[in-house]
């Protein structure tokens, strides 16, 4: 079994991410999936958050959202929507996203509130992202 996974992160428009992980904590749709090395292949849907990795005592993060996440024994390939490092996410409009999607919510309606709920969501996992660095 190999020690390390294969990390590829990719989006429509570009090439994110490619690397080398011990781990990787994908946020799927049904909550976070950790993936080892020697991992049962699987594919998921990406739920909204932060994506994490781990390789020889340093850790990174991105954002991510929406898309899908293949899972080989010594791969993990992300195919996201929405993919941002660390270093690209604006926290002041993050927070202002946030507090006007958290607004709009009071009054939504049913067609309006998924959309809202991504928002929200999404300008969460980029706050929690930022201070994490």
């Amino acid at each position: 079994m190999a020690e390390t996974l294969r990390l590829e992160v990719v989006t429509p428009s570009r090439r994110v991410l490619e690397g080398r992980a011990s781990e990787v904590r994908i946020p799927g749709v049904l909550g976070e999936l950790g993936v080892l090395p020697g991992h049962t292949p699987l594919l998921t849907s990406l739920g909204t958050g932060e994506l994490k990795w781990s390789e020889g005592g340093t850790e990174g993060r991105l954002v991510v959202q929406g898309g899908f996440a293949e899972v080989q024994p010594d791969a993990v390939t992300v195919l996201a929507t929405i993919a941002e490092t660390v270093d690209q996410i604006d926290v002041e409009a993050a927070r202002s996203a946030l507090t006007d999607a958290e607004a709009a919510l009071k009054t939504a309606s049913a067609e309006e509130f998924d959309a809202l709920d991504a928002t929200v969501r999404l300008a969460q996992a980029r706050i929690g992202a930022a201070a994490a660095r």
